[in-house]
This record gives C-alpha cells, sequence and structure tokens, in this order.
C-alpha cells in the first residue's frame, strides 16, 4: 500500500500540549470526529503558518461527505490527518471513536494520482495492500477481482497501467484502497487531473462503488458541482488558516445522473456554495455545473 509509506516522513503524534481528549464523545453511529482541530507548519525561515483552526465536524457510519474552500486552505492536511500521515496538531481526531495515532486498516485512501506500479500488473497492484498487512494471498486474489469487476475494470486484470486510461488507473486505485476492508475511505482530488467528460463519468462511477461497497467516504475536492452531485453533506472551508464555516446537506434523490444539473435544487446550492467561497476569497471551480 503505497499510500502507507509514501507519507511517512510527515507522520506524527497529537500535540501533548492539546492533548487527544475529545470535546465530546462520537456517538455510536459516527465514523470521524474532529474536535477544535489546529495545524502550524513550519517555514525554512522558521516562522509558523497555520493551515488549520478549530476545525470541528462529525461524519456518520456510511456518510459521503465532501469538503470544498480556497486553495491553501488546508482542505488535504485535513485528510492526511485523518488518514494518520500527519501529526503534531492540536485538537483530537477519531475513527471509530479510537484516538488518530497512525495509519490504520480501517482507512484505505486514494490522492489525486494513482501512484500505481508500472512494472506491476492491475492485479498485482490492487493485491499490494495484502502483502503489506500480510493477508492470505489467495482471498487477495479473489477480493481483488471482485473489485476490479466492481469499478469496471474486469478483463484488465493482466494489464500494465501504461495500458490504460487516467479514469481506469483511478478505478483501479479505489479498488486498491478498498481491497483490506476498510471503513472509511479518503480521497484527495482524486479526478483533478481528468479532463471534464472524464471525470463527470468518474464521479458517477464513484457514487455507484460508494453505494455498492457501502463505505463511508471523505472527499476534498475543488469542483463546487462535484461536491455536491456526490455527497450527503458538504463541508465549506474558509481560506487559511481554514476552517468550517458552514454545513450543507445535499438533499438530491439518489442515485444520481449528470441530468441533475438541470435541477433546480442543485443549481441553487452550487450557487450558494460558490458565494460562500468567492466571500472568502477562494477561486471556485464548477465541473459538472455550466
Amino acid at each position: 500500500m503505497t499510500m502507507l509509506r509514501r507519507l511517512s516522513d510527515e507522520r506524527g503524534t497529537p500535540s501533548r500540549d492539546a492533548g487527544p481528549t475529545l470535546v465530546s464523545p462520537a456517538s455510536p453511529g459516527t465514523a470521524i470526529t474532529a474536535r477544535n482541530l489546529s495545524k502550524a507548519y513550519a517555514t525554512n525561515a522558521g516562522e509558523p503558518i497555520q493551515a488549520l483552526t478549530q476545525v470541528n465536524f462529525d461524519v456518520a457510519v456510511g456518510e459521503f461527505v465532501s469538503i470544498v474552500g480556497p486553495s491553501g486552505c488546508g482542505k488535504t492536511t485535513v485528510l492526511r490527518i485523518l488518514a494518520g500521515l500527519v501529526g503534531g496538531y492540536s485538537g483530537s481526531v477519531s475513527v471509530g471513536g479510537q484516538v488518530v495515532h497512525g495509519p490504520t486498516p480501517e482507512i484505505g485512501v486514494v490522492f489525486q494520482d494513482a501512484n500505481l506500479m508500472p512494472w506491476r500488473t492491475v492485479l498485482a497492484n490492487v493485491t499490494l495492500p495484502g502483502q503489506v498487512l500480510r493477508l492470505d494471498p489467495k482471498a487477495c486474489k479473489e477480493r481483488a477481482r471482485q473489485l476490479l469487476a466492481l469499478v469496471g475494470l474486469a478483463g484488465f486484470e493482466m494489464k500494465l497501467p501504461g495500458e490504460l486510461s487516467g479514469g481506469m488507473r483511478q478505478r483501479a486505485a479505489i479498488a486498491r484502497a478498498l481491497l483490506h476492508d476498510p471503513r472509511i475511505l479518503l480521497l484527495d482530488e482524486p479526478f483533478g487531473a481528468l479532463d471534464a467528460m472524464t471525470r463527470d463519468n468518474m464521479n458517477v462511477e464513484l457514487a455507484r462503488i460508494a453505494a455498492q461497497a457501502g463505505k463511508t467516504v471523505f472527499l476534498i475536492t475543488h469542483s463546487i458541482a462535484e461536491s455536491v452531485f456526490l455527497s450527503d453533506r458538504v463541508l465549506v472551508m474558509s481560506s487559511r488558516p481554514g476552517r468550517i464555516i458552514e454545513e450543507i446537506a445535499i438533499d438530491l434523490p439518489r442515485p444520481r445522473s449528470l441530468d441533475i444539473v438541470a435541477d433546480p435544487q442543485f443549481a441553487s446550492t452550487v450557487l450558494h456554495i460558490r458565494r460562500l467561497l468567492e466571500d472568502t476569497g477562494g477561486s471556485p471551480r464548477v465541473t459538472l455545473a455550466h
């Protein structure tokens, strides 16, 4: 599992000064809880830059939640803290009521770059987490084949990453993240490098995969329309230092098709979030809605 090693140099522990105590306990149906989460980075000159300040949110079990915000507001920092890849923060983060101290099999992560090993077949890439976690090889191959079918890649098991399109590589990365059956899937702008049409189609695929896999999903995105299309709830962040300025419930029926962009409620929600981001100095992007 590349993501368990790629950012290991950024891994750390919560601030000892603030301590990992939750402000309020997570309910039994809560998958993720963040309380008073703050994070500062040191520049080369030794001056601190406050990336996050007093971030508070919950994600329910089985919920699809997205964060949108201006570039540099700390969205990816939030995700990496949730994944246990970044420490040195104050406040607390818990997954299923357990304080996060490092990477855990409870969480699968997909980054913007699929990070598939070019010399390994698609099947071998997807089964890689099983090798890292020392899972049964036969069971891993069987699950990998099931997941590749789930993400629409049945028949491509023995292809190399270079033989796949960008969208197909990202689907393989999602299958890899699901191999060890994590309860939570974290996605950091997974379709940001794709063209607009492929990205729209991948949004439909992700919504289908998330529903069929029954996972809690936490998505970082710059696209307002993408967040509204995919989510049960959207968290809007301010400019740096990032904080949650509004939570917006998305009351649109599922399953959703791309035709939903014509729904007045979809359009008004996109416009509302866009205005929030404009007010906070962001440069919002709209992909699905034109």
